[in-house]
């Protein structure tokens, strides 16, 4: 049966982690959806060629801002029908957390692209809070949550933008902020918004199950709560505390956790409202999950749940808790991030070439011929060989065990000079023929044997990315984060390969070994057969968050090339804005290198070099320029 796109889609799960956002074109390129309700779509495949006839080169992270506005409008749409069919008697405002992605074209669109909603901000520092400030200079009724520890720089900044009308709510994270915000504004004769952050005794779950309950770095415990009530009230700003807001965690997998939260914070709120607080807002903080891997499950990597199961959840809780507490419905924030510019962005990069096992292969004839034309044989290459021969479907195991001990002997023999390199090669070589034969056979039986099971691993190919995964995908290497990842053309062929992932840095946990797979996570993945002459590319998906942020400079590779892409009325596609890579200057000046003198440190090196007959000035001028053009050129591979 030939290979179609249809099994492409089902093996690298698109349906399960796309959202309905990608598909496979008839041509087996992938397509990314800029809108569920018309045709507006675009070739990947084909954005990155045009990028390489533009200059742009790959590695590039592609932003598609209609694809934020269609997640925006997804969690709006969600809790406006939770809203609806619950009965509630208040509205809903998201907050972005700028945290998660600071790219300026990025939350420009935020800015922009939430107006109709009043899609507001939540900054934790003060970089944030200016760069915030400036954004909402026309709108300054949108919501900005002000996290963070605050000194008195930060509460000053905090009192400006309260002076220019923006509706910010300052959120109260110790006891000592709290007095800083009662005498500054006081003093400035001003009436601040506050909020308090709860902190949960309710623990949250999957990989940041522990930031949440008593020893949790964000909130205030019942009694410090309580505290901020008696400070506020004694200072006549009781009226000010508007918010009431939680962390339940990160990615949280679970809706039972998310139900358990709700319920301790809302009757929080309910106490508060009876103590005479001005509260109207409930912020039930970020933690909204992306399912990563697909598989709708409570595991690290995914949620069990979908974005209406989490508006439904959040508003009947609150709902609930609020009418038992006989108090009027607040306006529900989120501070979702991670949900809401995951998708945005894919990641491509080239590969730059393989390195296969099977090109050690070699045949039984072959090996046959080499040791009949030596004198000596030595016995672990001729158990080896032995092993080879014997493979056949009722001994797998057994041969694979004879093979590996030969191996083993052979190399033994070579550390104490017993045994040339030529001969430990060919024991490779037939070691490696042993394993693939075996393995090749292994997966016709129902139950691989465990001895067996490793062989995948060990065989795959090893494909060398254009890529530093510790500054473009430093969840992968951190935290052992799963992304989806495939090629974005050739999906109408069946890949034949197994491959792990390389980068180019020299570090060896530049590499990826964990894929999404049908079952579960996989230590391979399936890629095709690389063709002289013509490029292959891989798409890493839903980057959007926190990638961008968190990305080092190991090895000095800098920041991807970065395009935002939109499609016109007549579905041709185009370039909004492009935020160019590092250059190799710009990347050594962060780490107060001056290019500059650098350059000039090679000129005098030319000069000297001259001087001395070992340059002509024809082949100094030559250095001089590739040097120049070093400087100025892109830190990845071009």
């Amino acid at each position: 049966m030939s290979w179609t796109t249809a099994d492409s889609a089902e093996l690298f799960r698109i349906d399960d982690w796309g959202k309905d956002l990608f598909e496979i074109g008839s041509n087996g390129h992938l397509v990314v959806k800029l809108d569920r309700e018309s045709d507006a779509a675009v070739d990947l495949y084909e954005v990155v060629q045009g990028l390489e006839e533009r200059g742009i080169r790959s590695p590039v992270t592609i932003g598609f801002p209609d694809l934020l506005r269609v997640r925006m409008r997804d969690l709006a749409d969600a809790f406006a029908n939770a809203i609806s069919e619950n009965g509630y008697g208040a509205g809903y405002t998201g907050v972005y957390p700028i945290k998660v992605n600071q790219q300026r074209f990025l939350v420009e669109n935020v800015e922009r692209l939430g107006r109709s909603t009043e899609f507001g901000f939540e900054v934790g520092s003060k970089p944030e809070l200016l760069a915030i400030m400036a954004m909402t200079t026309n709108r300054p009724e949108r919501l900005i949550v002000c996290n963070g520890f605050k000194e008195d720089r930060y509460v000053q900044q905090i009192l400006l933008a309260t002076k220019l009308g923006r509706k910010i709510v300052a959120v109260v994270e110790n006891l000592d902020e709290l007095d800083l915000m009662i005498a500054t504004f006081a003093q400035a004769k001003a009436r601040p918004r506050i909020g308090i952050r709860l902190k949960l005794e309710s623990l949250g779950s999957g990989r940041w199950r522990h930031s949440t309950g008593e020893k949790a770095k964000f909130g205030l415990g019942v009694a410090d709560v309580l505290d901020v009530v008696r400070r506020l009230g004694e200072a006549g700003m009781l009226d000010c505390l508007v918010l009431l807001h939680c962390h339940m965690g990160s990615q949280l997998s679970d809706i039972q956790v998310v139900n358990d939260g709700l319920g301790e914070l809302t009757r929080v709120y309910v106490e508060l409202c009876r103590l005479g607080a001005g509260l109207c807002y409930l912020d039930v903080g970020g933690g909204l999950g992306v399912d990563y891997d697909g598989s709708k499950t409570n595991s690290d990597f995914s949620i069990n749940y979908d974005l209406q199961e989490y508006a439904n959840t959040v508003i009947y809780r609150v709902k609930s808790g609020c009418d038992e507490g006989g108090v009027a419905h607040p306006t529900i924030v989120t501070e979702a991030g991670r949900a809401l510019v995951s998708h945005y962005c894919v990641l491509v990069c080239n590969v730059l070439g393989v390195n296969r096992v099977d090109r050690l292969t070699i045949s039984v004839e072959e090996a046959r011929g080499i040791l009949a034309a030596r004198d000596e044989v030595p016995r672990a290459l001729e158990e080896v060989l032995d092993a080879l021969e014997s493979v056949s479907p009722d001994r797998l195991v057994e041969s694979f065990h004879d093979a590996a001990q030969a191996r083993a002997e052979a190399l033994t023999l070579f550390r104490v000079g017993l045994l040339d390199l030529e001969t430990r090669g060919l024991v490779d070589r037939v070691f490696w023929t042993t394993c693939i034969k075996v393995n090749g056979l292994a997966h016709e039986l129902e139950v691989v044997p465990e001895e067996l099971q490793e062989l995948d691993v060990r065989l795959s190919d090893t494909y060398f990315c254009n890529l530093s995964i510790f500054q473009s995908l430093p969840d992968a290497w951190a935290i052992d984060q799963v992304f989806p990842i495939m090629p974005i053309h050739r999906l109408d062929e069946e890949p034949e390969r197994r491959a792990t992932l390389v980068d180019i840095t020299c570090d060896s946990d530049g590499r990826i070994d964990r894929f999404i797979d049908l079952e579960d996570i996989a230590s391979t993945l399936p890629l095709h057969e690389i063709r002289n002459g013509e490029g292959y590319y891989l798409g890493i998906f839903l980057t959007g968050a926190y990638q961008e942020t968190l990305g080092d400079l190991h090895n000095l590779f800098g920041d991807t090339n970065l395009v935002f892409v939109t499609v016109d009325e007549g579905g041709r596609w185009g370039i909004d804005e492009v935020v160019e890579g590092d250059t190799v200057s710009e990347v050594l000046s962060y780490l107060q290198y001056d290019p500059t003198a650098l350059y000039q440190a090679i000129r005098r090196d030319c000069e000297e070099s001259m001087r001395a007959g070992l340059l002509s000035v024809a082949e100094g001028r030559l250095v001089l320029e590739e040097y120049k053009q070093g400087l100025t050129g892109y830190t990845y591979l071009e």
